[in-house]
């Protein structure tokens, strides 16, 4: 099986505007890309560049996305081993675009195996459910609209923090005194507070039965972690601080946080995610399956992604449930309130339907 052309796609997806500590989005800036194959078969991949976290744009994963079509043109896209490295000598980090390319080749092979793609990873079916996330806003719009994701069955609620940590606090006491104490409640500080706001924060926040905190300072303060850790009951979730299998390693032997959020826009891919997974499970360091503003194409490699890894026990795979104001996905990842699944297609089972590609700006390989 040789690679014959790729077809690449900017995939913006207009939202509503999604507010974290880091930034304002208004569009989900993703790219889109089909593997052809000269059997027949394609592969199909999906990233969304989070400039403010992975250093990535749409722009740039475009740009190095045709140097990576140039260099598998005519390539066997079976062996996997030897197409991945050739990404990682092309270019250094840029592990967004290599998500894509990486589960386009995974769909492929799942596709050419006759198989679902969990079944391909050797994975099997299981109850996923995930949590809903909530913008930072005011304490009281936030109160209003989480009380509104209770009514609406909500599982669990993320929420973004990362400010002040006073008015972060504040913010955590109106949602509970709004949803009261058995709804979980996971924060997420996207490395917005100091260690000494860190402290604070999450020292005012115990009385407040937080699941854990995601993210809670900047990587450069991955050393404080493990002292953090110390001066507070509520874990402590490292996201940015990993995104591959060495930067888990370093933080499990340091015994520096209790959870690990993978991404595939961290991590380059289901090939490094499912090496995280395996590795955090040695030091039975449970892990979270996240993502960026991804449709529900990339969703479900995600879902495939948690079938295979048992190690991933909390899912937070709402990135098109918080503002796509538009799908553009045929087949993907399926909802049912707040459960999530994949039907027993072949491969990732999802496509872009052509009516939304067609509006996109697209280049051929």
């Amino acid at each position: 099986m040789k690679i014959t052309k790729i077809e690449i796609y900017r995939l913006s997806i207009p939202m509503e505007p999604f507010v974290i500590a880091t930034g304002t989005m208004d569009y989900a800036q993703n790219t889109f890309i089909r593997v052809h194959t000269d059997v027949g078969l394609y592969g199909v991949g999906e990233c969304s560049a989070f400039p403010m976290i992975v250093g990535e744009t749409q722009n740039t994963c475009i740009s190095v996305a045709q140097g990576f079509a140039r260099i598998w043109k005519g390539q066997d896209p079976l062996d996997m081993d030897a197409r991945l490295a050739e990404l990682h000598l092309y270019i250094a980090g840029n592990a967004t675009i290599k998500s894509a390319f990486d589960m386009a080749l995974y769909d492929i092979a799942a596709k050419h195996a006759g198989q679902p793609l969990y079944k391909f990873l050797g994975g099997q079916r299981r109850e996923i459910v995930t949590d809903i996330t909530l913008g930072i806003a005011s304490a009281e719009e936030m109160a209003v609209k989480a009380l509104r994701l209770k009514e609406g069955g909500a599982f669990a609620l993320k929420v973004k923090l990362g400010k002040g940590p006073q008015e972060d606090i504040e913010r955590i006491r109106s949602i509970r005194k709004a949803v009261g104490f058995d709804l979980p409640i996971r924060i997420d500080a996207n490395q917005g507070w100091s260690y000494d706001g860190a402290v604070e924060a999450l020292q005012g926040l115990e009385a407040f039965k937080i699941q854990f905190c995601e993210q809670p300072m900047r990587t450069y303060n991955d050393h404080l972690l493990t002292e953090l850790r110390s001066e507070t009951i509520v874990p402590i979730m490292a996201d940015e601080s990993v995104f591959n299998h060495h930067d888990a390693e370093r933080l499990c032997r340091a015994d520096a946080c209790d959870y690990i959020n993978i991404k595939f826009s961290k991590s380059s891919g289901i090939r490094e995610a499912l090496h995280i997974a395996h590795l955090a499970g040695e030091y039975n360091i449970p892990c979270m399956v996240g993502g960026m503003l991804e449709s529900r194409l990339a969703l479900a490699a995600k879902v495939h992604f948690a079938y295979a890894a048992p190690n991933v026990k909390f899912f937070d795979l709402d990135t098109c449930m918080v503002g796509h104001l538009e799908d553009p996905v045929e087949g993907g990842v399926q909802y049912k309130g707040y459960q999530v699944s994949v039907a027993d297609n072949i491969g990732i089972g999802a496509d872009m339907k052509e009516d939304f590609l067609n509006k996109c700006e697209k280049w051929m390989v």
